[in-house]
């Protein structure tokens, strides 16, 4: 069964709880999270729909995204990887991917793993 789609609101509450939750310092909830996570990943299928390039947030969700060859098996030529805050601050434009992919934050293989063109997601 696929996932369950975040809705708009949903997805806005969770990123608001997390903004919050990094304005004061504190670790944001893992509910909140993920969530967050989940809704800007859904955004980015719905932005660049396909399957040559394979985004991987763990523990939260990986979607496959950008037209072109489909993998079906094993690890796939195209790769990003990245942890939860990371991801949300690429998603929403509050860090450059430059400056994560310089700091190690962004693991990127494959010719296509550049998403630079197709961030932020939402101002």
């Amino acid at each position: 069964m696929p996932p369950r789609k975040i809705t708009t609101d949903e997805g806005r509450a969770a990123l608001a709880a997390v903004r919050a939750a990094d304005a004061a310092s504190e670790k944001p909830g893992r509910p909140d999270l993920a969530t967050a996570v989940r809704y800007l990943l859904q955004l980015l299928v719905e932005k660049a729909p396909g399957g040559a390039v394979e985004v991987r947030v763990p523990p939260f969700g990986a979607v496959q995204v950008i037209e072109g060859p489909r993998h079906t098996r094993g690890t796939p030529p195209n790769v990003v990887e990245t942890d939860p805050v990371t991801w949300i601050a690429l998603a929403t434009g509050a860090e450059q991917w430059a400056d994560a992919a310089a700091s190690g934050r962004i693991l990127a293989s494959g010719v296509r793993a550049d998403l630079t063109g197709l961030l932020p997601l939402r101002p």
